[in-house]
């Protein structure tokens, strides 16, 4: 965001005639949002002025700013965005009233809009917009609301059917119109062109996999020859995966299929089911279907992973040593699959530890001594009172009846590790090699942090899943 000396101005004048507004006068906090700095984009330092008038003129103190800057407000709903929802899901007692410049700078989904409404009249808080004649006060101003909700839902559809649209015609033409050249690749006057170092990348990977080579044993070499990754951040198995497997590297148009939760691209085909060739290929059909086959081998070879995940209490057991998570490692040898707890960045992953679950025993049995006896709190909302007996809005602490130790034996190893990992509970795993032996001794230290009662409060999450 950037203030220029007359916005600092106007900024330290709204703030000054605050100080005249009563000490019981409505809380206002400001939602600024905006999806991407453009020309075309009202400012957010511009929506955030006018908001701050608008809370003069009715009489508002304001009492925070949530500013979501690079956030679609078609993807994410208000009470999942960084700011704004901290405010509505942790700070709720702190204010009384919303306030937002239009309505699609606040939601672009009836749906987000409905529960938004939902929400603000079970806390007692109102919505206000700058531009549209809503506020939560008045049946006619949550109808308004409603109508508006619609229209920009309307409005965002028809921006939706147009990419879309655009998306098809795209798929059938040979130049390279829309979206990101898939790696190998880059653009050049509309067409896709071969860029010549990610070849070198792909070509090396071929040699590799066709020798058994891992993926991870791959990335690793990439990443210590510091190549770069063509999008940012770090190699993994998982990219590098994907990326062999990619059918475009024949030089054709492809599209994305998640076939049972797997992302794999297919091949575009048109009206006579003939492949659409955008470019010339990095591998002849035959090189890719030799990748493909090596592939299918050392996948063949690994262990399956359990659709549940792999290791438990991930993000509370780390290695004394490096610092790093335990994980379970998984080996196969003469058709017997052996199990493993290791760190990261130990040699070899440290002394490896062959039984996880006797080590996951032994966690739960150390926290359930540690905090077994610690009453399960729930944080409940209270709206306080009018009249006389006058209380503000805060947070009550509802008492379940029940101790962490009867939850956990109800609910079970995974409930115990997300209670864990609230409170900031930690493990730290320690082997040392045992004479005679090769499985090494654990030792587990568990470290409870002092306000460990305060983290350990439940607080239900009362906006529910986008559905989008």
């Amino acid at each position: 965001m950037h203030w220029r000396e007359p916005d600092l101005a106007l900024l330290d004048e709204l703030r000054r005639a605050e100080t005249d507004l009563p000490p019981d006068a409505p809380r206002a906090l400001i939602s600024v949002r905006v999806s991407a700095l453009t020309t075309d984009t009202t400012s957010p330092v511009r929506q955030e002025l006018d908001l701050r008038s608008l809370a003069g003129e009715k009489g508002f103190r304001v009492v925070g700013v949530a500013r979501d800057l690079n956030v679609s407000a078609t993807r994410v709903p208000p009470w999942r965005r960084r700011e704004l929802g901290h405010w509505l899901n942790d700070r709720a007692p702190d204010f009384d009233v919303i306030l937002f410049w239009k309505m699609d700078r606040f939601v672009r989904r009836v749906t987000d809009l409905s529960t938004m409404i939902d929400w603000c009249l079970t806390h007692g808080k109102n919505l206000v917009s700058k531009h549209d004649a809503i506020d939560l006060s008045s049946p006619l101003g949550r109808g308004a609301a409603e109508l508006v909700g619609t229209l920009a839902e309307i409005e965002t559809g028809n921006t939706s059917a147009r990419v879309a649209s655009l998306w098809e015609y795209a798929k059938t033409q040979s130049d390279w119109l829309v979206g990101k050249p898939p790696y190998g690749y880059t653009t050049d006057g509309g067409r896709l062109v071969i860029e010549p170092r990610a070849q070198q990348v792909l070509r090396w990977c071929h040699g590799a996999a066709v020798r058994g080579v891992s993926a991870r044993r791959m990335t690793a070499v990439l990443s210590r020859g510091r190549v770069p990754t063509g999008g940012g951040g770090e190699w993994s198995a998982t990219t590098l995966l994907r990326r062999l497997r990619n059918p475009a590297l024949m030089g054709f148009r492809v599209v994305e299929d998640k076939d049972g939760g797997v992302r794999r691209s297919r091949i575009v085909r048109d009206k006579d089911g003939v492949p659409v060739r955008v470019t010339e290929p990095i591998f002849t059909e035959g090189e890719w279907r030799m990748l493909q086959n090596a592939l299918d081998r050392r996948s063949r070879a690994q262990p399956r992973r359990n659709p549940l995940g792999a290791t438990a209490f991930l993000g509370v057991m780390f290695c004394a040593d490096c610092r790093t998570s335990m994980a379970v490692r998984r080996s196969s040898t003469q058709g017997r699959t052996y199990a493993y707890l290791r760190c990261r960045n130990c040699p070899s992953g440290g002394l490896g530890a062959p039984d996880p679950e006797a080590v996951y025993r032994r966690l739960r049995s150390e926290a359930t001594a540690a905090l077994g006896t610690q009453p399960v709190r729930v944080r409940d909302y209270a709206r306080g009172e009018a009249g006389p007996r006058r209380s503000e809005p805060h947070w009550a602490l509802v008492m379940s009846g029940e101790t962490f130790g009867d939850r956990w034996e109800r609910e079970g190893q995974d409930v115990m590790a997300d209670d864990l990992r609230r409170a900031g509970v930690t493990c730290q795993v320690s082997r040392t090699k045992v004479p005679g032996t090769r499985a090494p001794g654990v030792n587990l230290q568990l470290t409870v942090p002092p306000d460990v009662e305060e983290r350990l409060i439940i607080k239900p999450d009362v906006f529910p899943d986008p559905v989008h």
